[in-house]
């Protein structure tokens, strides 16, 4: 069964926020087109947020899947 692809929105997302939960600088976005881009540093902002408040490792996993099943 082929699986379809996931939004490249939602995708920027989640790696802006894997990065951002590892403290790594928002100057490694590797997306260049504004839209995907704002993406990707929404993610970054809410990954450092988490960061900040102790949300490291399996629990920043947990949390974003959280943020999204809402949303």
């Amino acid at each position: 069964m082929r699986r379809l692809k996931r939004d490249p929105m939602e995708r920027a997302f989640q790696r802006g926020y894997q990065h951002g939960v590892q403290g790594k600088s928002r100057d490694t976005c590797p997306f260049t087109a504004a839209s995907i881009r704002q993406e990707w540093l929404n993610g970054w902002r809410e990954g450092r947020a988490d960061h900040w408040d102790g949300f490291t490792g399996i629990s920043g996993v947990h949390r974003l899947n959280e943020m999204h099943a809402v949303g």
